[in-house]
């Protein structure tokens, strides 16, 4: 048996069991979307819940008392700067540990140890929790350039608490990703003393999965963008149009598959055995599965000529 075998399975732990609280939530909810309506209790609440943008305005009606929970959809970019600035702080942390030998502070390291970080002897590889945390700051610094510079918002708008959950998730993440590093007291224990002696194959596919599926996901915000700008860049309108080119071919919501994708690439990263990382990469699954099957529904319902080959969101499967 691997000798990380043991480690992962030992225990379930407050981290691990939240994520997987977390996928069975969206499991459940995406289940609920695929039973016919007629079969399920109709709720206002739960779908004005479970919708944000385009579809939360093509769902049932909404009354006057979900309306003023509404938060302008354009506020995503707030999800992306606190990632970008805690995330980066944890990162910050991390090299100066990883180079300088300096300890995480005491509230920091009591905070991993209550989400459940263990106290690894060499089972894990520091190198491959430094770079996911890197992969993640540069997806949120991408993405936070998206909101400013590529997306068009409309005046669509999302449900204040996901607002909150977005704002929550952002910092979660970022301390799953560090409560993976093996650790000495509070320090970071790295095998043979050298960062880099540490790289392996997986290390290298990692970042090209990531790199492949960070493109793509760029292009298919520019395409959306550029749904609403004329040849000159400049926005004319904010109404919804097929889009075309790229994953658009294969599935309606390419942007989703991308997330997944590059959630996929950081488990790669970890090299494949991580358990933790992987119930974040099931959860995104979930998650996005069910954003682009609610966004597959508003585009079959808008347009009579929309492309009937396309996917919601696994190309030729779902």
């Amino acid at each position: 048996m691997a000798p990380w075998a043991g480690v992962e399975l030992s225990a379930l732990n407050p981290l691990r069991a939240l994520w997987l609280a977390l996928t069975a939530a969206f499991l459940l909810t995406l289940v609920l979307q695929l039973v016919p309506a007629s079969l399920v209790p109709g709720c206002a609440l739960f779908q004005d819940l479970i919708r944000y943008g385009k579809t939360k305005r093509e769902g049932t009606s909404r009354s006057a008392a979900c309306r003023v929970f509404d938060v302008p959809k354009r506020y995503f970019s707030h999800f992306y700067i606190i990632s970008v600035l805690w995330n980066g702080f944890l990162l910050w942390h991390l090299t100066q540990s990883l180079f300088l030998g300096v300890p995480f502070p005491y509230w920091l390291h009591g905070l991993l140890r209550i989400l459940g970080a263990a106290q690894f002897q060499g089972s894990e590889l520091a190198l491959s929790a430094f770079l996911v945390l890197v992969f993640l700051w540069l997806h949120s610094l991408r993405r936070l350039f998206e909101c400013f510079y590529v997306s068009v918002f409309s005046n669509a708008v999302i449900h204040v608490v996901q607002y909150c959950f977005g704002l929550v998730y952002y910092v979660l993440i970022g301390l799953t990703v560090l409560s993976q590093v093996p650790m000495d007291g509070r320090n970071v224990y790295v095998i043979g003393k050298n960062l880099l002696m540490q790289a392996r194959w997986f290390h290298i596919l990692g970042m090209m999965m990531f790199i492949w599926s960070s493109v793509h996901q760029y292009k298919c915000h520019v395409i959306l963008g550029n749904l609403r700008k004329n040849k000159a860049g400049v926005v004319i309108h904010c109404n919804h149009r097929i889009p075309f080119g790229d994953w658009f071919e294969y599935v309606s919501s390419p942007n989703y598959l991308a997330e997944l994708m590059i959630y996929i690439s950081m488990a790669v990263t970890f090299g494949f055995h991580n358990l933790t990382w992987w119930l974040v990469v099931t959860y995104v699954f979930f998650s996005q599965a069910l954003s682009a099957l609610l966004s597959h529904k508003f585009y079959k319902s808008k347009f009579v000529s929309y492309p009937k080959h396309r996917k919601a969101f696994l190309p030729f499967l779902f």
